[in-house]
């Protein structure tokens, strides 16, 4: 893979978050290609230049209510040193002011939240929308089996295309494109097959599950029994799509950006299973409950992989620290939570009980729906400015490159995840609240 260049994206960092103190990554000034693919933190013995910022405008004044509001011009000075001045996170001061990100080419479809902290941004790109649906669904159809001819329909719907496009501008080629895309599309499935719409069901949702999870972290058995295992990978469409998107993502990522997804994807199918153990004795949590097995079944293996998409390599040892962990944990917590409050209809729409941000904060604080739903609101917008707080922390902390185009390329996720939230107006409809 190429060393991590510039990644001319909109992103949605804050200014002026707190210092991060004595962090061990602030040793970190430059980074050092080492191999195809792989990029190492270079130590110097130099003290790391101290970035400037500037002041961060009030929370109000970012909160965006309506399509269209420009993007924020206000992000923390970058690094300095050899190869980091095209990716600085800032404007220094004597720079030239960098170009506005994009305006919408065209007014973006669906109403959005009101009062939800968001970024706009710029209409993905038609031609690559209109590739990756085509090769997604062909995909879909001739290679997997994923679903019957009555499913069309809504997997049309669902507009997986536009979804990636939108969260990875910066991947390279279409086909760094279809790799999230077949991964999106097979974790839908198991969703919709084993835990909710289409036949899901908490009964026996453990070995579905672990079977599944082998798809795409191999059996490693006896030759008498390895036999059994693989004819059970093509047994059901969940299985299918598992082992065929994995297949494409091992090809594509390194060993450690192909563990790093095992890892995460064994968190998700865990929140899926305490969601699943809830429901089965009609448990409604504790909102700090709810909260926790968020954090588990949410969206966090998508951006996780955001370097693999962008054709580049996070380094292990840089991915598993626990700053870059937290911001991880909280853009997943974030855009998890937009899920909750664009899909808040359509669960109330669903046979029984569907357990939701909005639903917990009012069953278990005595609010009404109305005031449940925009208490979550603030929710969201706190682990929002939390997410990007600590990500401009991190960046000031650490300006190797390949971990400020990774925060970069999060960012732009999280910013494109609630873009196809609000224009999916064929999954989504707000309620009356305001």
């Amino acid at each position: 893979m190429p060393e991590p260049g510039p990644s001319p994206l909109q992103s949605s960092l804050p200014s002026a978050a707190a210092h991060f103190g004595a962090h061990v990554l602030a040793q970190f000034k430059t980074a050092t290609p080492v191999g195809e693919g792989s990029v190492v933190a270079t130590p110097t013995t130099a003290a790391p230049a101290t970035p400037g910022v500037v002041s961060a405008p009030s929370a109000e004044a970012v909160d965006v209510s309506a399509p269209g509001a420009p993007a924020p011009a206000w992000v923390l000075s970058g690094p300095t040193g050899l190869g980091t001045a095209a990716l600085s996170l800032a404007r220094r001061p004597e720079a030239p002011a960098a170009p506005e990100p994009p305006a919408p080419a065209a007014p973006v479809q669906g109403r959005p939240i009101p009062g939800l902290y968001f970024h706009p941004v710029a209409e993905p790109d038609p031609v690559r929308v209109d590739e990756v649906s085509r090769r997604i669904k062909a995909w879909a159809l001739d290679e997997v089996q994923l679903y019957p001819d009555d499913w069309e329909g809504e997997f049309d719907g669902f507009s997986v295309g536009r979804y990636m496009v939108a969260c990875h501008p910066d991947a390279p080629t279409v086909e760094h494109l279809m790799v999230a895309t077949r991964l999106m599309v097979a974790e839908n499935a198991v969703d919709d097959c084993y835990c909710e719409d289409h036949g899901g069901s908490p009964i026996g949702l453990g070995g579905r599950l672990l079977l599944a999870h082998t798809a795409l972290d191999p059996l490693h058995t006896t030759r008498e029994y390895e036999p059994g295992w693989a004819e059970s990978l093509h047994a059901d469409a969940p299985r299918r799509a598992y082992r065929s998107a994995m297949d494409y993502f091992v090809k594509q990522s390194t060993p450690s950006q192909a563990d790093r997804f095992r890892h995460d994807m064994a968190r998700l199918h865990m929140g899926y299973l305490a969601e699943a153990a809830w429901s089965e004795t009609d448990h409604v949590p504790e909102v700090w409950e709810y909260l926790a097995m968020r954090q588990f079944n949410n969206f966090r293996p998508c951006p996780t992989i955001t370097d693999t998409v962008g054709g580049y390599e996070l380094p292990a040892d840089l991915h598993a620290q626990p700053a870059m962990q937290r911001v991880l944990a909280l853009a997943g917590n974030a855009t998890t939570i937009v899920n909750d409050l664009y899909s808040y209809m359509k669960e109330l729409a669903s046979p029984g009980t569907h357990l939701n941000l909005p639903v917990v904060i009012a069953d278990r604080e005595g609010l009404s729906d109305r005031d449940g739903y925009l208490k979550a609101v603030e929710v969201h917008n706190d682990l929002m400015r939390g997410f990007e707080a600590e990500a401009a922390a991190l960046a000031e902390a650490c300006p190797v490159p390949s971990v400020l185009r990774f925060l970069r390329g999060v960012a732009v996720w999280v910013d494109g995840n609630h873009y196809w939230h609000q224009t999916n107006t064929y999954r989504y409809s707000l309620p009356d609240f305001w």
